[in-house]
């Protein structure tokens, strides 16, 4: 083939796993095609100590590499799925979808053998996911929460130092480096509903690059796509993000997609949970109007106080 293509990617050790995952994927499938990696460093990566949702959310994780690809300083993005906001810039595209890790979420404790409901009351938490937050508070009201931003192996860091009796993490990101032996619980999806796209990663390009489009579509997996089209219509719709507790997730069964979304309060003392079943080729309606559902259900409610609650 040829050909070199330039992967955008942040410098975390999770993120250049996931950009070294592409590489090879791409390598793989195109005998003569050489891919390099162009590390960036983004506006979420140099905010650590301060809850995202104040300073724009985790676009701020994509926009310096975004901006790269408009440049044409790379070819294409890696990028977490959960990370990437419902609507992307002009100019650019998803080009794949590669098939998902496990969604789920992973509870680790200091204390290695204690699970969710062994943590004694008051213990603390550290997450600076409002999702997590809030449905780990619904789940068990006597938990309290506290900030955890960085990358894995800080957050880890932190929780060996004492700082917390416990952290929570997608279990994809632990997989991928290697660290699910750390993990104390897998958190099921009816304690703590995933993030929108979390196991998930999207490959980012130029919509006008017809040839690299053709070049992804052999690691594009249609099942995740189909997933995550449903949460990303579902995020959409809801208008939410780091600012607002919400989640979807979304499998496939049987030729069925099921989606189960969810809005919570900030402090957890409501969470509205509905789910639907469709047909997979209509995953955005299904997303729509699910997040409409759960609107005309409280959840609109919940969404005027967040915004009253971020105006005072």
């Amino acid at each position: 083939m040829g050909r070199t293509l330039r992967i955008g990617t942040r410098r975390s050790p999770l993120a250049l796993w996931q950009a070294e995952h592409i590489k090879a994927l791409l390598e793989g499938h195109h005998p003569g095609l050489r891919c390099t990696l162009t590390r960036i460093v983004t506006e979420g990566d140099k905010i650590l100590e301060v809850s995202l949702a104040r300073f724009g959310g985790k676009g701020l994780f994509v926009k310096a590499i975004e901006d790269a690809l408009l440049r044409k300083e790379v070819d294409l993005a890696v990028h977490s799925m959960k990370d990437l906001p419902s609507e992307l810039p002009p100019g650019l595209a998803l080009g794949a979808i590669p098939a998902r890790e496990d969604p789920r979420d992973a509870l680790i404790c200091g204390e290695p053998d204690l699970r969710l409901a062994d943590l004694p009351a008051g213990a603390c938490i550290g997450t600076s996911s409002l999702r997590r937050a809030s449905q780990l508070r619904f789940y068990r009201k006597d938990l309290t929460t506290a900030p955890a931003r960085g990358n894995v192996e800080t957050r880890l860091r932190r929780l060996e130092e004492g700082r917390f009796d416990a952290i929570v993490l997608a279990l994809a990101g632990l997989n991928r480096l290697e660290l699910a032996h750390k993990v104390s619980q897998v958190l099921e999806p009816d304690i703590c509903l995933p993030a929108i796209g979390q196991g998930a990663l999207a490959i980012e390009i130029r919509e006008d690059d017809e040839a690299l489009l053709e070049t992804l579509r052999p690691i594009h997996d249609t099942r995740t796509a189909t997933t995550v089209t449903g949460e990303r219509a579902f995020l959409e719709t809801m208008e939410g993000g780091c600012h607002v507790p919400v989640a979807c997730h979304g499998e496939l069964s049987n030729g069925t997609l099921t989606l189960v979304g969810l809005v919570a309060s900030l402090d957890g003392s409501v969470c509205i949970r509905k789910s639907c079943q469709g047909r997979p080729e209509d995953a955005a309606s299904l997303g729509r109007n699910l997040a409409e559902q759960i609107r005309q259900a409280g959840g609109q409610e919940i969404l005027d106080e967040i915004a009253r609650t971020e105006l005072e």
